[in-house]
């Protein structure tokens, strides 16, 4: 897929975020990248054979101090040839980047890993929702 095609789909999932949330996100960067770098991988801590499919960097809004803004923008990347390769329909593909999305936005607003995998499991919610695993 074209990358301009592959942005269009991303740009598609922002808007079909809830309004609520959407009001809520103030100066973030959403970047599609071709892949992860080795930094990135690191960050993460990915093992070989694992998967990134997306990435949010900056502060989470559950820990900023109230009125300071960051000077940067926090950014969220999305990794076309992984999204791509995790996927066998066009169906696929585009629920795929609207999971993602949805994922790294739940970090901008400061949830964990394990509770935005609850939450896409359907699962009861752990305790302690901010904690980072």
């Amino acid at each position: 897929m074209r990358p301009s095609e592959f942005e269009r789909l991303v740009d598609d999932a922002l808007e079909g975020l809830p309004a609520e949330f959407l009001a809520r996100i103030k100066n973030v960067v959403f970047e599609v990248r071709a892949e992860p770098g080795a930094r990135m991988k690191r960050s993460v801590g990915l093992k070989p054979g694992e998967t990134l499919l997306g990435l949010y960097e900056g502060v989470p809004l559950n820990e900023r101090d109230a009125g300071a803004d960051p000077l940067y923008p926090d950014k969220v990347f999305l990794f076309q040839g992984p999204i791509e390769r995790s996927c066998g329909t066009r169906a696929e593909l585009v629920r795929c980047i609207q999971d993602t999305v949805k994922h790294e936005v739940g970090h901008y607003f400061g949830l964990s890993d394990r509770t935005m995998h609850a939450i896409e499991d359907g699962d009861d919610l752990p305790d302690g929702d901010g904690d980072e695993e």
